[in-house]
């Protein structure tokens, strides 16, 4: 992938002297790669049918060997039509190419980018490849100064490794649904699918199959393109996903309401508003994690089973042990998995984060936390890149029980990463489970081995903000005013 997205980011650069930015162009190149993974997947596009505007149904060729038999100003007309005619189309392909334009000036630059795309046999390299590359290109443009790259990924040692713990097998149940309410480019969705078909060994019986197909995978996504890429992921994979294209905090809620949930909620504070107006939400705040974290709590059916990516600001933050108090009373937060530090380079190096597993029903009666951050070398892309090696002892010590009930051992893991808290210990700490810390940090006492200056600048901004947040709260309360939602 690396040659690849190599070959397609030095033809961006030509193409931006024909008018094209980087997002253009990683979009356009989505569009493309699509025509081409579905001809060879022997999806077939020859005859996608439209309807004119007096009604009349009309078919059109939009597969991949019509775009590629075009040439000169017939290349760009083609490739036009083919967009507004997948526009046009009922279903997912309508949704996927909904408003797509073409943006080549030139026929010649269209032709290269076609013919390198060709040169490549794309499924055999991965049906996420897509994801993959469009990733690479996005790592890309966030290094010329664009950003945006690191909202929409998580990585796939991480995201495989959750989707193992939780196992959303839609065999056992009728009506079982999963969902993503922040699914980015569709990671976690394509990971459940290809964890499925792995357990099944290809034979999921006809009803089952119908099942997964159309009504199992649910989502929703802020930003149209990366929605695209998912609904385009899982379209390779045989799925009719339905991807919701919107603001899952702020938008009014649904009645929608699902077996697992799987999420990586958008890190940060950019785009935070005012706290949301929704009667389901117990704590009034503009965190975008703990809002999320609520959500999540929302859209679960009872005895539903969720994991939630949070950042450490989650877990400490002024009103995270008010969120985590109320999750606790209706949830059963059976695990938290403390995450290696730089487990999200190189789009956000500096960032803690964490992964909370929970059940809805029966409250909380003791929270297990594995440490695979302690004494852990911090990731780097190259020389210590993530792996599945960094989960492999936490997935074992997690058990084959997707709620949390195997039986569980703190012996079970070396250097004692592996260990249980009461109820009464997490309420002690005011229900801010960044306090549960039992590992000395050793690097700590190495002066050659301090964090990265990142790493370090990123904790004290965390810590500030929290300070920021509740000096805030209590500006307002020495004003005599009702408390507001901080921006935290």
């Amino acid at each position: 992938m690396t040659d690849v997205v190599g070959k397609l980011w030095g033809f961006c650069h030509t193409l931006r002297h024909d008018g094209i930015d980087y997002g253009d162009y990683i979009e356009q190149i989505t569009y493309l790669l699509f025509l081409k993974m579905a001809d060879e997947r022997g999806i077939d596009l020859s005859r996608v049918e439209h309807r004119t505007a007096r009604g009349k149904v009309e078919v059109t060729d939009c597969s991949w060997p019509a775009l590629r038999a075009a040439s000169g100003q017939a290349l760009l007309d083609r490739h036009a039509e083919i967009l507004r005619r997948l526009g046009e189309a009922p279903g997912v392909l309508g949704e996927i190419y909904a408003g797509s334009q073409q943006r080549f000036k030139s026929p010649l630059n269209l032709r290269k980018l076609i013919d390198l795309i060709d040169d490549v046999s794309w499924t055999r390299l991965g049906v996420d490849v897509k994801a993959a590359a469009y990733e690479g290109l996005l790592e890309k443009a966030a290094a010329e100064g664009k950003k945006g790259a690191g909202q929409y990924f998580t990585p796939r040692a991480l995201i495989r490794s959750i989707v193992r713990c939780m196992r959303p097998d839609p065999r056992k149940k009728r009506g079982f649904t999963l969902c993503d309410p922040a699914c980015g480019t569709g990671g976690f969705l394509v990971a459940a699918y290809e964890w499925l078909a792995a357990e099944a060994n290809g034979a999921l019986g006809r009803d089952v199959a119908r099942r997964v197909k159309a009504e199992v995978f649910h989502g929703t996504e802020l930003v149209a393109r990366p929605r695209r890429l998912a609904l385009m992921n899982l379209v390779l994979h045989g799925i009719e996903p339905k991807i919701a294209l919107g603001d899952a905090i702020y938008d009014p809620p649904t009645g929608a309401r699902f077996d697992v949930i799987l999420t990586n909620p958008p890190f940060g504070t950019r785009g935070a508003r005012q706290a949301p107006a929704r009667d389901d939400f117990a704590i009034a705040t503009s965190n975008k994690q703990l809002n999320f974290l609520q959500h999540v709590m929302t859209l679960l059916k009872p005895g539903g089973r969720a994991a939630v990516v949070l950042p450490d600001n989650c877990l400490f933050a002024d009103q995270a042990g008010e969120v985590l108090r109320v999750l606790t009373e209706g949830c059963d937060l059976h695990t938290v998995l403390r995450l290696p530090r730089g487990t999200f380079t190189p789009y956000c190096p500096g960032v803690k984060a964490n992964v909370v597993f929970f059940t809805k029903g029966a409250a909380t009666e003791e929270v297990w936390i594995y440490d695979a951050r302690t004494n852990v070398p911090s990731i780097t892309k190259k020389g210590r890149p993530l792996s599945p090696a960094h989960f492999e002892e936490f997935e074992r010590c997690y058990g084959d029980d997707p709620d949390g009930r195997a039986r569980r051992d703190a012996g079970s893991s070396t250097d004692g990463r592996f260990r249980r808290f009461t109820r009464a210990e997490v309420e002690a700490r005011g229900f801010k489970l960044d306090g549960l810390r039992w590992l000395r940090e050793e690097s700590l006492d190495d002066i050659d081995d301090l964090p990265e200056p990142e790493e370090l600048a990123t904790d004290a901004i965390q810590e500030l903000e929290g300070a920021i947040a509740a000096l805030s709260r209590v500006l307002v309360l020495l004003d005599g005013g009702a408390p507001k939602a901080a921006e935290e």
